[in-house]
């Protein structure tokens, strides 16, 4: 499943910190909305391509992802209160108003996967109207967002990125991104602070990376390995995280074909991976069971028209080669009828016969009629409703029909399918 990474661009007051792990600083704007630094993966693991372009000339991909850097997002451990939706970001304002240099109203907030009102969970807090800002202007250039996703992110599996500091001397250019289960952090690594943190044992236990240029500085710094990380290997590795900051006024609409679209893009998700194969093999033995069904049901239609036939040979020696054994059957019966002078159901002795034994007792002899093979048509004229309705039941009962046309009542034998039961 293809996947379009975009990088939103860092706030411009917050240029001299950080660098951001990708994009330009800035937004310049063109014809086609606001330019973004773009990475492409066919499979959502490896890179196919990476650039820079405005959000209308993005390339088109199955799953889209915005990402946030470390910088813009801040996170707050608390208890959520005890509502939902729209309560519960309102709820959420107010319980963290203290605990941020901003106002609520201007910001928003994402929780935890999976946290409901009352669970003690974490709470991303980042700027609303530069996120929803970003999210319009894609929007509007037909690059609909599903997902968006912090670079960090509080985990129980430690980790510790090393990144340099735009504008600080070669001596202070190195700084950590720790994230851990207790929280996310960014420690300037001058001095002996950010080092007594970090035990020998959490050293050992954690995972460590490094932009490819600081690998060998973090590994003096560390005293242990450092696995060298691009900004693009680092960006890929965000697709696992389990958050999407997509939440309350900011969640994405998901109606007609996208809301399809999205099923179908979670559904082709590593994780449903499993199902997938499970899904596979209970296809692939229900189509072995339905070919197996099949050629027993085709051998057992075989062995019918095969004693069919063997009944025709033996009960008409006569018939040298056998092709429909029930018509020939009857063919050969009726001829067989015929020569030894008995009527038979397409006769008019016959209908005549059943006509008599159905005839209303309130109706007097048969003024006209006609005859075809196996049809006996009479007149309706005179006749009433209710007479008509006695003689057809009287006749179905005995397994004939009769139907009425133009003034004319027409007997016939009913067909096997039609016979009362």
């Amino acid at each position: 499943m293809s996947t379009l990474l975009i990088y939103l661009p860092t706030r411009s007051r917050l240029r001299t910190q950080a660098r951001p792990p990708g994009p330009g600083e800035g937004q310049p704007r063109g014809e086609q909305g606001p330019e973004y630094d773009y990475l492409y993966s066919d499979d959502g693991l490896s890179l196919a391509s990476e650039g820079r372009r405005p959000a209308g000339q993005l390339p088109k991909a199955d799953n889209v992802v915005a990402l946030v850097g470390d910088a813009e997002l801040s996170w707050h451990q608390l208890q959520l209160p005890r509502a939902k939706g729209k309560r519960l970001r309102a709820a959420l304002a107010g319980q963290m108003e203290d605990l941020l240099l901003d106002d609520p109203e201007g910001l928003h907030f994402a929780i935890e996967p999976e946290a409901m009102g009352g669970d003690h969970a974490w709470v991303a807090v980042l700027a609303r109207a530069w996120l929803s800002e970003h999210l319009a202007a894609l929007d509007q250039a037909h690059v609909a967002v599903d997902r968006v996703l912090p670079l960090s992110w509080p985990d129980a599996s430690a980790q510790g990125h090393f990144f340099g500091i735009a504008d600080a001397p070669d001596s202070e250019a190195l700084a950590l991104r720790w994230s851990a289960a207790d929280g996310v952090s960014t420690l300037r690594l001058e001095g002996s602070f950010a080092r007594n943190l970090f035990a020998p044992g959490v050293v050992q236990a954690a995972r460590w990376s490094a932009e490819p240029e600081l690998a060998a500085a973090a590994e003096r710094w560390l005293g242990t390995t450092v696995s060298p990380q691009t900004a693009a290997q680092r960006a890929l590795a965000a697709l696992q995280c389990p958050w999407n900051l997509r939440q309350f006024e900011l969640a994405p609409r998901t109606r007609g074909l996208r809301a399809v679209r999205q099923l179908v893009r979670a559904f082709l998700h590593r994780q449903w991976r499993p199902v997938r194969w499970a899904l596979a093999g209970l296809l692939l033995v229900h189509l072995l069971g339905l070919n197996l069904w099949a050629w027993q049901q085709r051998g057992l239609l075989e062995a019918r028209r095969a004693e069919l036939g063997h009944i025709l040979t033996r009960s008409h020696p006569q018939v040298r080669a056998v092709l429909d054994a029930p018509i020939q059957m009857q063919r050969e019966t009726d001829l067989l009828r015929a020569s030894a002078g008995r009527p038979g159901d397409q006769d008019l002795e016959t209908l005549l016969a059943a006509a008599a034994t159905a005839w209303p007792g309130d109706r007097g002899p048969l003024e006209a009629l006609s005859f075809e093979t196996g049809r006996l048509m009479i007149s309706a004229n005179g006749w009433s409703e209710a007479q008509i309705q006695t003689f057809k039941k009287q006749l179905q009962s005995e397994g004939w029909q009769l139907e009425l046309n133009d003034g004319r009542m027409s007997l016939s034998r009913a067909s096997q399918g039609g016979r009362p039961s």
